[in-house]
């Protein structure tokens, strides 16, 4: 990914390039990136963390400093992962928004470490990976929260806000994770550029036909890719888990056993462009209840 982002990004010499990663799970992300451009090419990029608050978009206040000290043509979003595209979608309005009101254009596109809902062009693989983030949360991300957006705490020209987890400091592995993939660069051999890389949404089409074989009737309920998988077994109440049919037995341990713990049945989908599918119980959360009013079909 960051091969590609310099190759198309970074313009004659790549020293004007500015890595803004999505808080949070696009922030260290962004951190390996800019390692990684300072071991293999010595870039000595800026890299920040904004707010994007989904249905609210993003930080506003930060694109103002963001265009004030740099070159928003530069500017390369970074976040950690795609699943239905949602993120994609809601940055790429927020930005056109953005620029209807002020003039000043930021590239839409978004840089991905992996990208299984082929929601972007701008990836490392489209392979469907457990990424630390999506199970370890802030003792990953630098101890801080998802962002929000409340205006009864944050008056108005304000950034957005986060909680920073100061009790969660002794199980704190930010800056372990970082440095132990950082200490495996001297072994990459490969940086070809990924191919076949249209963006066609292919997973958020799987998304919507699961919405309707299983009467569900909220896409907000399914939790496509491994990781989103893994946070709705940890975090949620689950429904069941889908499984694509011949996916690799050892991306799947952690995803079976935490559902058997859970009593949460596994089912075997044929043609799932994830490795697996996460799916909220209807009946057991505010977001919604299947086409009945009550639960989805089979419930």
């Amino acid at each position: 990914m960051a091969e590609l982002v310099l190759a198309e990004r970074g313009g004659r010499h790549g020293r004007d390039l500015v890595l803004v990663s999505l808080a949070r799970a696009g922030t260290p992300v962004g951190v390996l990136l800019r390692r990684w451009l300072r071991y293999a090419h010595g870039l000595d990029l800026p890299h920040y963390s904004v707010s994007i608050v989904r249905g609210r978009g993003i930080d506003r206040l930060s694109l103002r400093h963001l265009a004030a000290h740099h070159d928003p043509a530069r500017v390369v979003f970074v976040d950690g992962w795609t699943g239905k595209g949602t993120i994609s979608r809601e940055l790429a309005a927020a930005l056109s928004d953005h620029e209807r009101d002020t003039g000043v254009r930021f590239d839409p596109d978004l840089a991905v470490l992996a990208d299984p809902g082929r929601c972007t062009t701008t990836f490392g693989t489209r392979a469907d990976w457990l990424i630390a983030s999506a199970c370890l949360n802030s003792t990953v991300s630098g101890l801080v929260s998802r962002t929000v957006l409340n205006p009864r705490l944050l008056p108005p020209g304000r950034y957005h806000g986060a909680k920073f987890y100061r009790e969660l400091a002794p199980v704190d592995v930010s800056n372990d994770f970082l440095d132990t993939v950082t200490a495996e660069f001297a072994g990459v051999t490969d940086t070809e550029q990924p191919a076949g890389r249209v963006a066609d949404f292919a997973g958020r089409a799987a998304v919507e036909r699961i919405v309707d074989e299983y009467g569900i009737g909220d896409a907000d309920l399914v939790k496509p890719g491994v990781g989103e998988t893994t946070r709705v077994l940890l975090r949620r109440v689950p429904w069941r888990v889908l499984v694509r049919t011949g996916a690799p037995a050892a991306d799947l341990t952690h995803v079976r056993l935490l559902a058997r713990r859970r009593g949460v049945p596994v089912e075997e989908v044929a043609d799932l462009p994830y490795t697996c599918v996460g799916l909220i119980h209807p009946r057991f959360t505010r977001a919604g209840t299947g086409t009945d009013g009550l639960a989805a079909v089979g419930s």
